[in-house]
């Protein structure tokens, strides 16, 4: 029959497999921490290029819309993100692209966002790819950009044409001074007995307590 002192050393011996176990989680957990570290150094180092490659692609479409559209573009630039706003007569137009890490610092997440206000056409406001932050491919990123900057213009034309068919039903918001199909308004009022169309409830209220209009 085992002993108690047998029965002693086979509990010790297990305490023993957890301090270890404990110890060799803790060494992981540390060296996934500097690794982690590591590869988020290297994703800085890769969003101070970003600038190089979609700031003069940006910069190029600013050009072009400056010889053949009547807009009032804005370009804000930075390591993670890069925008441009367009006041047409048609609605207010905001172009992003930024920079992102997945939890892990393991990808390179690029993201087009495009908010168009009003909304009166069908369009893509977000895509997203990513890349390994280790492996990144500059001409596949570059080329990523190029083809969201064509699909911008292409949404742009095409809400400038959408224009054309729709002009005998187009109205103005009389505050943010924006044109746009009747039937995309988002608000109406009613003054000196005209009704008066807006993109949102905001520029609704401006024109209510300019006018003293009591809220509906």
């Amino acid at each position: 029959m085992p002993d108690v002192a047998s029965l002693l050393d086979r509990i010790d011996a297990e305490f023993s497999s957890l301090d270890d176990r404990i110890k060799q989680a803790q060494a992981e957990r540390q060296q996934q921490h500097r690794e982690r570290q590591q590869r988020l150094a290297t994703f800085e180092q890769e969003l101070e290029s970003l600038p190089a490659l979609w700031k003069p692609r940006l910069e190029a479409l600013l050009q072009r819309f400056g010889d053949r559209v009547k807009v009032t573009p804005h370009l804000a630039a930075s390591s993670r993100a890069a925008s441009l706003e367009f006041q047409s007569d048609l609605a207010r137009i905001r172009l992003r692209l930024s920079a992102a890490t997945d939890h892990d610092v393991r990808r390179l997440i690029l993201n087009y966002d495009l908010e168009i206000i009003p909304v009166f056409i069908q369009f893509d406001s977000h895509k997203q790819a990513d890349w390994p932050v280790e492996a990144i491919d500059r001409q596949a990123v570059a080329a990523w950009i190029d083809d969201r900057i064509v699909d911008f213009v292409k949404t742009y034309l095409s809400l400038h044409t959408n224009e054309h068919y729709l002009k005998d039903h187009m109205v103005e918001d009389p505050i943010a001074g924006v044109r746009f199909p009747k039937y995309a308004a988002a608000a109406t009022a009613e003054w000196s007995g005209k009704t008066y169309y807006f993109i949102g409830e905001e520029t609704r209220r401006a024109f209510e307590a300019m006018h003293g209009i009591a809220s509906q």
